[in-house]
């Protein structure tokens, strides 16, 4: 994999410029709830992300791993309200958000995407049972550029993302 060949140091300062171009995105802009993810040391860094969507007003939802095959969303407030959960991810303690039909941004990471929008995911199937339900969410694949690939295996259920960032 080559994100392997970079620091998590680099990679976080590889993220500054793809975070710029997401808070500036005219979907995100205009979503009220966004459905982010708070970022292990080898994705696009959104720690800082979270916090300004939250000052905008914004309501922010995380996933929270509650099982080996399902997660659910909540709302996220501050740093304060998480905790490392399954796999030691960063995860928000508060209250579930199950109206997934309110969600106009989902901001989704992916060990890799191809040119289509295809997204191969780190293998557990988290998101191939989350996306689905997003019905009116604007999906924003989200990546470093040498995660890009020209094509990737995609399955029929395979939900493909409206755009790359």
């Amino acid at each position: 994999m080559m994100k392997r060949q970079f620091t998590a140091a680099q990679l976080r300062e590889l993220s500054k410029p793809i975070v710029r171009r997401l808070l500036v995105h005219p979907r995100l802009k205009s979503a009220q709830t966004i459905l982010m993810y708070c970022s292990l040391d080898d994705e696009v860094d959104t720690h800082g992300v979270l916090d300004q969507l939250v000052v905008a007003g914004k309501t922010v939802l995380l996933p929270v791993v509650v099982s080996e095959t399902e997660m659910e969303l909540r709302r996220y407030t501050c740093p304060e309200d998480l905790q490392s959960g399954f796999f030691n991810i960063l995860e928000p303690i508060g209250e579930v958000f199950t109206d997934y039909a309110q969600i106009d941004l989902a901001v989704i990471p992916g060990m890799s995407f191809d040119r289509r929008g295809n997204r191969l995911g780190r293998g557990k199937g988290y998101y191939d049972r989350l996306l689905p339900l997003l019905t009116n969410a604007y999906k924003l694949g989200i990546c470093f550029d040498f995660q890009r690939l020209p094509g990737i295996p995609t399955e029929a259920t395979d939900v493909v993302m409206d755009e790359l960032v």
